[in-house]
């Protein structure tokens, strides 16, 4: 067989994996960690609603932080999440007045998903009882200038280029020179096995250059 003709079938393989680890390599942890989970999100998706707490525990179990992608599924077609993007713009505005109450807002969210249902003035209702009760004053234009709009649409071009089908989409990701940058979390009843993996490989790898002084944008921030 030529040479040639042999090469070629490993070289194209050679360069989707090459290729694969490309596009993972933005899911790596914020610099100063080791091991992080990364999860896409929206707001209204049920999953997304149970397995939020789950990330949480583990974020405090393990210390390790969670980074939060907005992935909201669109309202046009199948399974119709008529508020999830408006829910993502409105997160984005309370994380803009603290990380803390950004984070409180995600789970007050998903606490009250099945009483707000599919209707975006349920969700605004939501809204507002919580802007109520943190005192903080709700804008009846959230995103005047699209600002969070904008950095929603890099998380979802962000999901696309590494090939989120579904949400919650999760993955343990680490700081290695050698390996994937990011695993996915196929059965999520492994997800404390994986952290853990994830962190034995890395207890003998150099400790990370520490973070830098400047805040990561809010809805980055650890899940503690």
């Amino acid at each position: 067989m030529n040479r040639t003709k042999l090469l070629l079938p490993l070289l194209v393989v050679a360069g989707a994996v090459a290729a694969l680890a490309a596009d993972l390599e933005p899911l790596r942890p914020p610099k100063g960690d080791k091991v992080a989970v990364v999860v896409f999100e929206d707001l209204e998706c049920p999953l997304c609603a149970r397995m939020h707490g789950v990330l949480m525990e583990a974020s405090k179990k393990y210390n390790v932080p969670v980074i939060i992608h907005d992935f909201p599924l669109p309202s046009n077609t199948p399974p119709f999440h008529a508020w999830a993007h408006q829910a993502a713009i409105t997160a984005r505005f309370f994380e803009s007045k603290s990380p803390e109450l950004g984070r409180a807002f995600r789970a007050f969210v998903f606490q009250n998903q099945p009483s707000i249902g599919n209707n975006p003035a349920l969700f605004h209702a939501v809204a507002q009882r919580f802007a109520s009760e943190h005192n903080v004053a709700l804008p009846f234009v959230i995103d005047p200038n699209g600002e969070y709009s904008a950095e929603i649409q890099k998380d979802k071009a962000l999901g696309q280029r590494v090939g989120i089908e579904h949400t919650p989409t999760i993955y343990v990701a680490t700081n290695s020179t050698s390996g994937p940058p990011a695993v996915e979390v196929v059965d999520n009843n492994k997800l404390y096995e994986m952290i853990e993996a994830a962190q034995r490989a890395m207890a003998n790898q150099p400790a990370p250059r520490p973070a830098a002084a400047k805040a990561a944008p809010a809805h980055k921030k650890p899940g503690t």
